[in-house]
């Protein structure tokens, strides 16, 4: 398939070899024009595994995290004048044991925010010296495991939660090391649902109005809590390094005004994830993590040079550019419906064996994706396709629009690259569809990461139907 010969074009889904940063990063066709992932055949893998299924390559990801960590280690490195740097692997992207195990093999910690991903986290062996806990409403049992599993950071998000976090550190008789999330007025990303550092939106207190000092001060006045760092995330899907660096700027400021109220540097500044990824070829080539961490490390220098203030160790929490390109999404072709448009134009429906409930970003956020043919090589002609799910919803849309092989057929397979974060952790059972499996490939391996639902596991949530036979 050779997109430069396509009438449309310009939604044609770039190739491995055209826009790498797409796909993972050994991702090629074989010799039949059939996409490859982790060094198998995904028509082999449909055969065997079914779809839909999230095909990840944990050669790639374990690269990512690499990169990350290195990144993070190299400009920050003690050797530099720099007190360290760590990055984080926010779970919220895609949580599972194996990705955790992946991720904190490769020098990553651990960003938790729930109560499942810090028990994940522990359980798949994270040192609780690298995870921290984040939450704008924590549950009690959140509090209560942090606290007993000595994680590194609980991240600090109102004035109330220091109260709690006090109440139960003194149950314990234990203290517990705190970071205080901070609101910098600065936001970006790609959509406002992903805009997080603003100033009306639920998560953390303000640097403008007075808010975040006071946290600061109860924490000071608590005889359990110990305050080890400020922490800032601006949004997610963010291009360039403008923001981070705006927001660096102004949490190292408020760093300042602490020491002048309190007498005390605090040790560690995190400026957050959200670094962007490429969803189609209609987006720009992503901001490498190296480049980032250097503008960030850059940026710290001269803020603590001009405070003449020791430089703080700095830490990040990346999750969609570790795991979004290392994995893709595989679904079969069922359905094909011609659709006239006015003006006379056409555009083909293509129904797949999946949908919004294992990708709801296209619905809820309006993100743009794209497809390939996955199975097989085509030489004919193009067609403007919206490929779309089974559900009971006119907006259940996977992409909106692609030009796809005119002779596609049923049975067909495509290939939604990029879809390691949020796909599977965000996946439902809408129209009681079961959630796919993410299936982890390496070396022309492959084993479930994380095992499909079966609808007798949806059964037996419900108590009468638990242990029927199915009909």
């Amino acid at each position: 398939m050779d997109p430069s010969e396509a009438p449309l074009g310009s939604l044609v889904c770039p190739e491995p070899g055209e826009r790498p940063d797409l796909w993972p990063t050994a991702a090629r066709r074989d010799r039949d024009g059939a996409l490859m992932i982790g060094g198998a055949r995904l028509g082999d893998l449909q055969r065997g595994f079914g779809s839909p299924s999230y095909i990840l390559d944990r050669a790639d990801l374990r690269g990512r995290a690499r990169v990350w960590a290195s990144a993070m280690a190299e400009e920050f490195w003690e050797g530099y004048g720099m007190a360290g740097g760590r990055a984080y692997y926010a779970a919220k992207a895609l949580a599972c044991a194996d990705v955790v195990r992946v991720v904190t093999a490769e020098g990553m910690g651990v960003d938790a925010a729930s109560l499942g991903e810090l028990t994940i986290a522990l359980c798949a062996g994270a040192d609780p010296a690298l995870v921290g806990l984040h939450g704008n409403n924590k549950l009690d049992g959140e509090i209560d495991l942090a606290i007993a599993a000595g994680i590194a950071r609980v991240v600090v998000d109102s004035l109330p939660e220091v109260a709690r976090l006090e109440a139960a550190a003194a149950r314990r008789g234990v203290g517990v090391p705190v970071m205080v999330r901070l609101k910098t007025g600065i936001h970006a990303g790609g959509n406002e649902y992903i805009a997080t550092s603003h100033e009306d939106q639920k998560f953390g207190v303000s640097v403008n109005d007075g808010g975040a000092m006071e946290v600061v001060r109860a924490i000071a006045a608590s005889g359990h809590l110990r305050l080890v760092g400020l922490h800032n995330h601006i949004g997610s899907q963010i291009e360039g390094v403008g923001a981070f660096v705006a927001a660096a700027r102004i949490v190292l400021d408020f760093r300042g005004r602490i020491a002048r109220e309190h007498g005390i540097w605090v040790p560690e500044v995190d400026l957050g994830g959200g670094l962007g990824i490429a969803y189609s070829g209609a987006d720009p080539v992503p901001t490498s993590p190296a480049t980032l961490a250097r503008a960030l490390a850059e940026v710290v220098r001269e803020r603590c040079v001009e405070q003449g203030s020791p430089i703080p160790r700095v830490s990040v929490e990346p999750g969609r550019s570790v795991i979004g390109p290392a994995c893709v999404t595989v679904y079969e072709v069922g359905t094909l419906k011609d659709v006239s448009l006015e003006g006379g134009a056409v555009r083909r429906y293509v129904s797949v064996d999946g949908g919004m409930s294992d990708n709801i970003r296209p619905a809820l956020y309006g993100a743009v994706c794209t497809a390939t043919l996955a199975n097989r090589a085509s030489a004919g002609p193009w067609a403007r396709c919206r490929v779309v799910g089974r559900h009971c919803e006119s907006g259940d849309i996977v992409v909106r629009d692609v030009d796809l092989p005119a002779d596609l057929r049923p049975g067909d397979l495509l290939a939604v690259p990029a879809t390691g974060a949020y796909g599977w952790s965000m996946a439902s059972n809408y129209n009681y569809l079961t959630k796919p499996g993410v299936l982890a490939v390496e070396d022309g391996a492959a084993r479930w990461a994380v095992r499909p639902q079966t609808l007798e596991d949806l059964m037996d949530l419900d108590p009468g139907l638990a242990g029927r036979p199915l009909p």
